[in-house]
This record gives C-alpha cells, sequence and structure tokens, in this order.
C-alpha cells in the first residue's frame, strides 16, 4: 500500500534526526573491494560485525580473488572462518558464489540486484549491502535486525516479515536515501534502540517516536 503524505512527513523528520546524530554513518563492515565486501556480509550472519573484522583483516590477505576461495580445500576456508559461526554452509556459500563469478562473471561481482540474489547465500539483504557501499547503487533498503525493531518502534511499518519492511521503508522514504538510512538506522540500534534496554529517555527521537512494542 502506498504511503500515505502524513507516513512521508513523518519519515522525513525521522530522516532529519538520524541524519544529525550519525552524519558519518558508513558500512561496518571493512572491505577494499565488492568481493570483499561480498563475502563480509556472507560472514556478517548471526555474526556481530566486529567480530567479522577481525577474521578478514587475515583472510583478506590469503583470499585475494575468486580463484583463491575456489581453489582452496573446502576444510580449509572452514578452518580461517571458524570464529563467526555457521562456519561450514558460510564457507560452501562463499565458495559457491565465487565459482559462479568465475565462471559466469569473469570474477566481477555483478551490479543488478536480481542476479546476486540468485548467488549462494545472498539475500536481498546481502544484496543490497553490496551494491549500496561498493557500487552506491540504491537498489533497496537493507533491513538486518536493527533497521526491523527501529523501523517496528518508530511506527514505520507494522510487518516482522525484512522485505515487508523494507518495502514498507522504501515507500515512505526518497531513492536517495535508501544507503544511509540503513547505516544511520543500525548506528541507532547499536546506541540507544537496544533490543532488551532502550535508552528511550537519552534518544535524540524521543519526543517523535511511539516506542510501538517498548514496555515502560
Amino acid at each position: 500500500m502506498p504511503a500515505t503524505a502524513d507516513a512521508k512527513r513523518y519519515a522525513a523528520k525521522v530522516a532529519r534526526r538520524l541524519r544529525r546524530e550519525y552524519p558519518d554513518a558508513a558500512c561496518s563492515l571493512d572491505h577494499r573491494s565488492p568481493l570483499e565486501l561480498l563475502v563480509a556480509t556472507i560472514l556478517s550472519a548471526q555474526c556481530t560485525d566486529q567480530r567479522v573484522n577481525l577474521v578478514t583483516a587475515k583472510l583478506f590477505r590469503k583470499y585475494r580473488t575468486v580463484a583463491d576461495y575456489v581453489r582452496t580445500p573446502p576444510a580449509e576456508l572452514e578452518r580461517d572462518i571458524q570464529s563467526t559461526g555457521f562456519f561450514r554452509n558460510k564457507a560452501k556459500n562463499i565458495r559457491g558464489c565465487c565459482n559462479t563469478l568465475l565462471e559466469r562473471y569473469d570474477g566481477e561481482v555483478p551490479q543488478e540486484i536480481d542476479t546476486l540474489v540468485k548467488m549462494p547465500g545472498v539475500g536481498r539483504k546481502t544484496a543490497n549491502v553490496v551494491l549500496g557501499a561498493a557500487f552506491g547503487i540504491a537498489s533497496g533498503i537493507v533491513v538486518d535486525t536493527h533497521v526491523g525493531r527501529i523501523s517496528r518502534r518508530l511506527g514505520l511499518s507494522a510487518e516482522k516479515n525484512p522485505e515487508k519492511i523494507e518495502a514498507d521503508l522504501m515507500e515512505r522514504f526518497p531513492r536517495k536515501q535508501w544507503i544511509v538510512l540503513s547505516h544511520q538506522m543500525i548506528r541507532h540500534g547499536r546506541r540507544y534502540c537496544i533490543a532488551r534496554k532502550p535508552q528511550c529517555d537519552d534518544c535524540p527521537l524521543r519526543d517523535i517516536c511511539p516506542r510501538i512494542g517498548v514496555e515502560n
């Protein structure tokens, strides 16, 4: 359902507050190339960005091309990423992605979301991260646990499914804000809008937030 004019005005107010509070918000996964960001984002599933950055600091010195991931024995890659959790499945997805890149795209990461989401372990969230942070392409809005939680508490979406939340946000915010918005909301979720004990009294959005689902 298209967002109403009131919903868009409220979203604009939220965007202004977030921009003022987090003017330098950016992707927190360390990377120097689209490939590195793709790998880091796959590793970030059920793992903190801080842990991923610790692992990739060594990983990216060892694996520099898609061919490096493909020709390395699975067990060796699993050991290299073990501390990120779910390492067997992540290693399988990384190798699968890299094999696809090598065979179909000359080792380069595609810049189309419809292509990326067909790769092993890549959903809309991962594709949006890569396209936004590596290429500056606003293909959608990254919806992780922080963005989903904050969207519901702010009344920007009543949905629980990430893709439905993303659709609501895309209706309310202009495309030019899509990339930075997710980074700002993630920062906000880590600093103030914490899952279990949100810091509502100190929150820069406290006077406009309906605090939906927040227990007093």
